[in-house]
């Protein structure tokens, strides 16, 4: 899944299916997380990649015990989505275990581990009990996860080039926290770590996610594809 990965960020799922609709000839992949999957539950995947033909990222963010996360990941791969969030800090047996049933179940389905969420600064990882800064920690936690088995991350923009050099071509690099300059000058997100679609891209990220200055433009099919075609600047 490499390019534009557009977040369906709704409290429906006909909410959710009407903007993948207008989206989809412009996205390389569609987000379910956890506001419409709790809405509609696993049909949100279904119906949502029935009705687009594009790869679903489902965004759960698991993190629990190994034995809880393992059960699943198996009921994640019964849906059809082909990506799955986990939390790395999960720690190295969670991460194993969900990869080894990812693996196991044989769907296509790839977990892909969070590192430090794009809404938290260095002052709030100190403020959790976290001494490094958010770059030292999400390479950490991505090092720790790939001793684990884990072959995709998700980091903010600011980390691409960081994993890059620890990891080279070998893993996929998701990031969110990604905005176009118009929505960055507006002050208006809770992102913390963000960058424009460009400058994701030129860093080294494979894929962009991106929700509300999609969902909310005037426009959102024009917006999707403004941002897809950012994607197809070079990468460093």
């Amino acid at each position: 899944m490499r390019g534009l990965i557009v977040a369906l960020d709704a409290a429906s799922l006909d909410e959710a299916r009407a903007l993948a609709e207008r989206v989809a000839p412009h996205a390389a992949g569609l987000k379910v997380g956890l506001e419409l999957f709790v809405a509609a539950g696993p049909a949100a995947v279904t119906t949502i990649e029935r009705a687009t033909s594009r790869p679903i990222f489902l965004d759960l963010k698991l993190h629990d015990i190994p034995e809880t996360v393992e059960r699943a990941v198996a009921r994640a791969c019964a849906t059809g989505a082909k990506l799955l969030t986990v939390h790395a800090s999960g720690g190295p047996a969670m991460l194993e275990r969900a990869v080894t049933r990812a693996a196991r179940e044989a769907t296509g389905l790839r977990v892909i581990a969070v590192t430090v969420l794009t809404s938290l600064d260095d002052r709030d990882l100190e403020a959790i009990g976290v001494s490094r800064g958010a770059q030292d920690q999400v390479v950490a936690l991505a090092r720790m996860a790939r001793a684990a088995g884990v072959d995709a991350f998700v980091c903010s923009p600011r980390e691409v080039r960081a994993l890059r050099e620890a990891f080279g071509g070998d893993v996929l690099l998701v990031t969110p926290g990604v905005r176009p300059a118009s929505s960055r000058e507006s002050g208006e997100s809770d992102q913390k770590r963000d960058a424009t679609p460009e400058a994701a891209i030129a860093a080294g990220a494979d894929a962009i996610v991106v929700g509300r200055p999609i969902r909310d433009a005037s426009d959102p099919r024009a917006a999707a594809e403004r941002i897809a075609r950012a994607c197809l600047s070079p990468r460093a």
